[in-house]
Parts: structure tokens; C-alpha cells; sequence
């Protein structure tokens, strides 16, 4: 008897420890409570973060950049096969290559490579970033959407802007892509790491 109680007591003390070491030493982890309760049985999950995002200016790479940083997540670039230049962002010329883009809802920028992230099966949650242009997304945001599948995952919207908020981005993406789950979209004007790291520890 006092043998079993023993093997029951080790076994025990090596499950809590399997579960405390998972969880101290998981990275690009966006949950904190990675330790879940299943089954009676302490089980050790992570959720693996990946940072997209496009940025024409600089601004919304910088803030990628950083919010990538402080939850330890990966990062990828969308690049536009064709970059933007000064005259194509300029919003008050009619003709201007973003305001052609943005009069259009069925256009679809083209992405280098496709757009294809490679591995995307190892994320659990995606975090898309832009600059917000007409007030939301622009459209090559779209052609990234569409060129991945992302079902099973939490897409996290985030945005730099001169002074728009991200709350009709966040509508317009949830209306175009009802299949796919969202998470709470946040501005990255600013970056402050407490705030940063209590809004993706929200994120399930």
C-alpha cells in the first residue's frame, strides 16, 4: 500500500511539474492562463501569435514592430506588388491610386508572393494591421483575407490613424468575413506595453 501511495504521489508531482514548465516556458503566447482545466486533468495549452500587417508610410510597421516585441509573436510584412508612392496616398486627388482602391469595394491590390503566409496552421491567433484610409481598412487588406484561410482562428485587428478610430474597420471586415472569428480591434497610435499586453491576454 505505502508503494502505490508513493507511485501515486510521484506521478502526481510529475504532471505539475510537466504543466508549470509548458506554461513558464511557452513563447508567442498571447494568453496567460495557458493551463486549462479538462477532463479533471490539468492540460498545458499555448495560443502561438502571429503579427501581419501593411504599412505605406512606415507608421503601422513601427507599431507592428512593437506590439510583436512584447508578446513574443512572429511577424509578416504584406507587401504590395507595386509599393505606394507620395502621389498614390495622396487622398485629396480624386484620381490618386488609393482613392481609385477605396471608391472600388471589389478591389483587390495585388500582394507580393500572393500574400500567402507560409506554416499559417501553427498560429491560433492572427493579428492584422493598417493604416486606416476612407475611415477603414484598405483594400489589399481584402486580397490578404481571402488569399489565406484562417478558420479556426482569432483574426485581431489593429491600426495606426491621423485621427479615425478603427470601430468601422472592425465592422466592415466582420460583415465581409462573417465565416471567421475577430477579436477586439484596437488603435496603436500609442504604445503603451501594460495596456498591450492586457488587451492580448483578452484575446481567445
Amino acid at each position: 500500500m505505502k508503494k502505490i501511495a508513493l507511485l501515486i504521489v510521484l506521478a502526481a508531482m510529475t504532471l505539475g511539474a510537466t504543466a508549470q514548465d509548458c506554461c513558464s516556458k511557452a513563447k508567442n503566447e498571447t494568453k496567460k492562463d495557458c493551463c486549462s482545466k479538462s477532463n479533471e486533468t490539468k492540460q498545458c495549452k499555448t495560443m502561438k501569435a502571429l503579427v501581419t500587417y501593411f504599412s505605406a508610410s512606415g507608421v503601422t510597421r513601427n507599431a507592428a514592430n512593437e506590439l510583436a516585441g512584447i508578446i513574443g509573436a512572429d511577424l509578416f510584412e504584406i507587401t504590395p506588388e507595386k509599393l505606394y508612392t507620395d502621389a498614390d496616398l495622396n487622398w485629396r486627388d480624386k484620381k490618386s491610386r488609393s482613392t481609385i482602391e477605396m471608391n472600388d469595394k471589389a478591389s483587390r491590390p495585388a500582394i507580393k508572393d500572393g500574400g500567402k503566409v507560409k506554416n499559417l496552421a501553427q498560429y491560433d491567433v492572427v493579428y492584422v494591421g493598417f493604416p486606416i484610409w476612407w475611415y477603414t481598412a484598405p483594400t489589399i487588406i481584402n486580397t490578404f483575407l481571402e488569399a489565406n484561410d484562417f478558420t479556426g482562428k482569432t483574426i485581431v485587428p489593429f491600426a495606426t490613424s491621423g485621427g479615425s478610430s478603427i470601430d468601422q474597420a472592425c465592422k466592415d471586415l466582420k460583415a465581409a468575413y462573417p465565416k471567421y472569428k475577430f477579436g477586439d480591434g484596437k488603435l496603436l497610435n500609442r504604445i503603451n506595453k501594460a495596456d498591450i499586453e492586457k488587451w492580448a491576454a483578452a484575446v481567445k
